[in-house]
């Protein structure tokens, strides 16, 4: 895979599992939640397009049309439908998914115009670049799951956080095993984990998960981990790792048997 594959760029697209710590008491996510999430996508395809900063000038037309519940795996998607000077209009949706039923019903969808700032904006003229066409999907592409690095993900020395790296890859392993098994499925161990470059505060995290082996009841995934400057527009290979996720017998038992 080269850095410029689309699979790596192309739609703006962030997953999660919906945990217990994000929800409210009624036992789905929490809306303040869901909005950072939404907002987050937000910026990441702002930035991908202009490769400036921005910042969240409002948001506008959210609709929450159905709940997302703990466990589910929440997928939000961005893409830019307009471009002036120096803001621009990202539509972000939500799609919540059952990993084990494999359903997937719309939750919520928004607009989030975003404001081109700082000092970058001299590199483009002070003024966006137009709005692109869309690119058309790759039949069988491997889904990409983009995330920003937040100072709270980062270790003292201002990078990505190896316990944090390995919780965004051992996430996008589970994401993979339970899309291709629909069972409830849950971490046995992990082959090797190699880090070659550290991801930096403001960049963005890439997470591509593949597929490489299947037993009676074990899948193996690698974790390719890329890092990506939203203002250069380049991308390289920060690490990889091999996990092995166990699906269980039922949702009841816990015994992490191999194949």
């Amino acid at each position: 895979m080269t850095p410029n594959h689309p699979a790596l760029v192309n739609p703006t697209r962030m997953a999660d599992v919906v945990f217990p710590g994000d929800a409210n008491h009624h036992g789905t996510l929490f809306g303040g939640i869901g909005l950072a999430q939404m907002d987050k996508v937000a910026f990441i395809a702002a930035a991908r397009h202009g490769r400036v900063d921005f910042v969240t000038a409002s948001c506008e037309h959210i609709d929450f049309e159905a709940p997302v519940n703990v466990g589910d795996i929440v997928e939000l998607v961005g893409k830019i439908v307009r471009v002036g000077r120096r803001s621009l209009s990202v539509e972000v949706d939500m799609v919540a998914e059952g990993p084990l039923s494999g359903e997937r019903r719309h939750c919520s969808r928004g607009i989030f115009n975003m404001v081109a700032v700082g000092p970058h904006l001299a590199r483009i003229g002070g003024v966006l670049p137009p709005m692109a066409e869309p690119a058309a999907p790759v039949p069988g592409q491997t889904t990409a799951l983009a995330e920003i690095v937040f100072p709270e993900k980062t270790s003292h020395y201002g990078s990505l956080y190896g316990g944090n790296a390995l919780a965004a890859m051992g996430k996008a392993a589970f994401i993979a095993a339970s899309r291709h098994c629909r069972r409830t499925v849950v971490l046995a161990g992990t082959h090797r984990v190699d880090f070659t470059s550290q991801i930096q505060n403001g960049e963005v995290m890439i997470t591509v998960p593949r597929i490489i082996g299947t037993g009676e009841r074990s899948i193996r995934v690698v974790v390719e981990l890329w890092a990506e400057n939203l203002h250069a527009d380049e991308r390289r290979l920060c690490g990889s790792g091999t996990f092995t996720m166990v699906a269980l017998s039922s949702p009841h038992r816990g015994e992490d048997n191999g194949d």
